[in-house]
């Protein structure tokens, strides 16, 4: 894939993710055409702009927008080749609590993400999901499905338009804003990390590994596809004594809407799961495209039927040790313990 000469635009482009698709991209291909990051947060994109200034990178633009305004997705859409949408409302207990407010962004943007982009000739949009969209239990996982099935229906209603959807869906990011090991980083200076139930684990993925997926799913994706990675699980006790050994650590109780093990495949899933080798694919159940040859280009596997992915039964596992190491490479890089 040469995205020299073309157009990208990623909303929600100042969060973490973001911000490190926008580090790669402009490191690979410094000829794109443009790179535009829209996002709500005037603040975010100030702070931003010191690190990626306009300046040492003109194909580089700041758009103030919200996914909620399809009239200014429009806008923003024209002559953009690529979106990757990865705006959100994303913390759980704050969807529980304002539910109409994570409807609106979750679901509604999704919507105005997909027509904007059909309306305005965007060849290919990726749209970022999560581990909570699996047999979802709180809203935001509720509507993460939601989005996830309105992109993956999206290439049913492109008419004769050029442009596919596709979907990439991951577990928690380490050191993503808002996740548990900045936040345990902050807690441990207080001597008290707050574990919410002992058994508790979660899928772990680096901000590296996030955008090598991004781009992989820009480059092979056919259209409907939810792609999955194969990565390991790690278990919150096991955070906590990373990064806090000497601390307190006190069982809290779980927060409304929170699972003890997260799942990216369900059982349910497995009819149209295929194994690519480094990831997982659900295609959809009605692909507009031959799966005989999709299969014979990917080298594509069917997992077995009843096959199920989640972080608790999960094959691969990071240790305290994997963990420290990791959070000093991927986190902070003054780490230790």
């Amino acid at each position: 894939m040469d995205l020299n000469g073309r157009s990208i635009l990623i909303t929600g482009g100042t969060g973490s993710l973001g911000k490190a698709l926008t580090k790669r991209i402009l490191a690979k291909w410094p000829e794109i055409k443009r790179l535009v990051i829209f996002s709500r947060d005037e603040q975010k994109q100030f702070q931003m702009a010191q690190e990626f200034s306009s300046i040492e990178y003109p194909q580089l633009r700041y758009f103030i927008g919200d996914v909620r305004d399809k009239d200014r997705l429009i806008r923003a859409f024209e002559e953009i080749d690529f979106v990757i949408h990865a705006a959100a409302m994303k913390h759980v207990h704050i969807a529980e609590y304002n539910p109409d407010e994570c409807v609106k962004t979750n679901v509604n943007g999704a919507e105005n993400v997909i027509h904007a982009a059909i309306q305005t000739g965007v060849k290919h949009v990726v749209a970022l999901s999560t581990d909570k969209a699996c047999a979802p239990i709180n809203l935001y996982g509720a509507t993460k499905l939601t989005s996830d099935k309105l992109f993956v229906a999206a290439n049913n209603i492109r008419g004769k338009h050029d442009i596919k959807f596709s979907v990439v869906r991951y577990g928690n990011v380490m050191g993503s804003n808002g996740s548990v090991i900045p936040f345990f980083l902050n807690k441990r200076k207080e001597g008290v990390l707050p574990i919410t139930v002992e058994s508790m684990t979660r899928f772990n993925i680096s901000l590296k590994g996030g955008v090598d997926m991004v781009l992989h799913a820009l480059d092979s994706a056919w259209g409907g596809e939810i792609f999955i990675p194969k990565i390991p699980s790690y278990k919150i006790t096991d955070i906590a004594q990373a990064i806090g050994p000497e601390c307190e650590h006190r069982v809290v109780g779980i927060r409304p809407g929170e699972k003890i093990h997260e799942e990216m495949i369900t059982a349910s899933d497995s009819f149209f799961t295929y194994d690519l080798g480094k990831y997982f694919v659900i295609i959809p159940q009605m692909p507009n495209w031959e799966l005989s040859e999709f299969v014979s280009n990917f080298k594509a596997k069917l997992v077995p039927e009843g096959f199920s992915y989640d972080s608790g039964t999960n094959d691969e596992w990071e240790t305290v040790d994997s963990l420290r190491a990791l959070i000093k490479e991927h986190v902070d890089p003054s780490f230790e313990v």
